[in-house]
């Protein structure tokens, strides 16, 4: 009894009260309307509409019609760090032999709340190459990455992704001709764009796919034109990366 009233000195009924509805929409199928939630947890409705109002616009519950379903953002917080380790750590031989032969630098990039995270990064072996710093985040719409990421995802995730973009920053908008450059880009099976952020930069993606052929990452090489003869040319970079992508597909995502 002692232990009991020494923790509630440390409530924080906000905290508890999201909480128990998230707990409340893990545990229903179909999802919930509001005057539901309220009834089963026992408080007025009124008490209840910031709190929802605040986790969908977080992403950990998402409102269809009149009711309220618990969206897939905690299953993805639980296990992002792990199977980023270890894509990284596949991921990271691969890349090293595409620098050496394709002689440019290429990094690897996941979706992570409507953003594309670059999570691992190899430099060129020559004296000059363009690298991204690992962390970085960068837009779903105006880069190869985030094409590749969006391209190779069913209907409902590109939706979910796109919205997730967009509230991000209110000043971000999907391009008009998005899903045709998507549909474009599963025809061919890679991306190729000058880069908008760099001048000079053809920025050529390819995906590094799960079982189901969905993108787990794109992997990016940032091309810049060599005055080297005989180095590598940008048709040779297009295989190249995508040879590269599929190997570590192979080996994450058991795709043969």
């Amino acid at each position: 009894m002692e232990i009991e009233e020494d923790n509630d000195r440390y409530r924080a009924p906000a905290l508890d009260k999201g909480l128990d509805i998230l707990e409340l929409l893990a545990h229903t199928d179909g999802g919930l309307t509001q005057a539901e939630i309220s009834k089963q947890l026992g408080k007025s409705p009124n008490e209840f509409y910031r709190m929802l109002d605040r986790l969908v616009r977080r992403g950990y519950v998402a409102r269809q019609d009149d009711r309220f379903i618990l969206t897939l953002k905690m299953f993805g917080l639980a296990h992002f760090h792990a199977p980023v380790r270890r894509l990284v750590s596949f991921a990271t031989p691969v890349m090293r032999e595409f620098a050496n032969r394709a002689q440019q630098s290429c990094h690897l990039a996941v979706h992570d709340r409507g953003e594309v995270v670059v999570i691992a990064q190899q430099d060129s072996p020559t004296y000059w190459g363009i690298s991204i710093r690992v962390g970085a985040r960068i837009s779903l719409f105006n880069t190869g990455s985030g094409h590749i990421l969006l391209a190779f995802r069913d209907a409902a995730q590109r939706e979910m992704m796109c919205s997730e973009q967009e509230r991000l920053d209110s000043e971000i908008r999907r391009p008009a001709d998005l899903e045709e450059k998507l549909e474009l880009i599963r025809a061919r099976g890679f991306e190729t764009m000058d880069s908008l952020q760099t001048a000079g930069v053809r920025n050529i993606s390819a995906p590094v796919l799960s079982l189901d052929g969905h993108s787990l990452a794109a992997l990016t090489c940032p091309y810049i034109s060599p005055i080297n003869a005989d180095a590598p040319s940008l048709s040779d970079m297009e295989d190249l990366i995508r040879e590269a992508a599929r190997e570590i597909s192979v080996m994450v995502g058991g795709r043969g």
